[in-house]
């Protein structure tokens, strides 16, 4: 028998499918706030609306997403490509797979995350390296919390979308009054780059072979069996703890997006 987890409405089966991992009652969770933001039109199914399935995750289970972003390490030369600058916000930080290397590559960082439970991981995450100069805070793009023109560098990992929810042209506004004259916006692994080319940015992608790089080939399953069902028969008959991105069928997190922010 299948080991199994308890969320804070319900239990399901350890390595159940996200879209049916959480029910209609595990949005209980959501403040009024995130109500109103995720659920616009009334009570939408998380079984059949994966976005919201991972809002949720990110809520109930963060150690599980956490274990997720671990084996979808970011291309070397894209981090090497962000600049090296005084201030940087970073939108939609989570467990701070990006945070950690940002923190390397400034002198004052903040870093917007909208889920307490990730927060919390990101606050954990930094304490161990004993890692200063962060100051982690709650805010969504449409509204972040920072100044005008206070950043050298605002930049996202993987959270910017263009649905009004996670950030849209509003949250793309927002980046550019927060980001100083003559200073960058970047989005890392981006969504709709069309979207994101109309509105100015420039792509970019480094070449390499890449892999999900699980701890272990239990791991490797166990993951893809909750976030890639439709490759999970392959990931087990290969078993291996290295999984291919185009088994999954998902591009690597090889490409941005920037713009520069004119100084006049």
């Amino acid at each position: 028998m299948q080991p199994r987890r308890v969320t804070q409405m319900g239990t399901t089966s350890r390595n159940t499918e996200l879209t049916r991992r959480y029910s209609t009652e595990d949005l209980r969770v959501f403040s009024s706030a995130e109500r109103a933001r995720f659920l616009p039109g009334g009570t939408p199914a998380p079984r059949i609306d994966r976005s919201l399935a991972f809002e949720l995750l990110y809520r109930l289970e963060p150690d599980l997403y956490d274990r997720l972003v671990a084996a979808e390490r970011i291309h070397p030369a894209v981090l090497e490509w962000l600049p090296c600058v005084d201030r940087v916000v970073e939108v939609g930080a989570g467990s701070g797979r990006l945070t950690t290397h940002l923190v390397t590559r400034c002198g004052r960082l903040v870093a917007v995350e909208p889920a307490r439970p990730m927060r919390e991981l990101l606050t954990a995450a930094l304490s161990r390296r004993a890692v200063g100069g962060v100051d982690i805070v709650d805010g969504f793009f449409d509204a972040l919390p920072a100044p005008d023109a206070s950043a050298d560098l605002v930049v996202t990992c993987a959270a910017l979308d263009r649905d009004t929810a996670h950030g849209g042209d509003t949250g793309l506004v927002e980046m550019e009054r927060v980001c100083a004259p003559g200073g960058v916006m970047a989005v890392v692994w981006p969504n709709h780059l069309d979207w994101l080319s109309a509105h100015g940015f420039t792509h970019l992608s480094f070449p390499g072979q890449m892999w999900m790089e699980f701890r272990d080939t239990a791991e490797a399953i166990e993951m893809t069996e909750i976030f890639y069902p439709h490759a999970a028969a392959e990931v087990r008959a290969r078993s291996t703890a290295r999984v291919e991105y185009d088994v999954l069928g998902v591009n690597p997190p090889r490409d941005l997006a920037f713009k520069k922010k004119n100084r006049n």
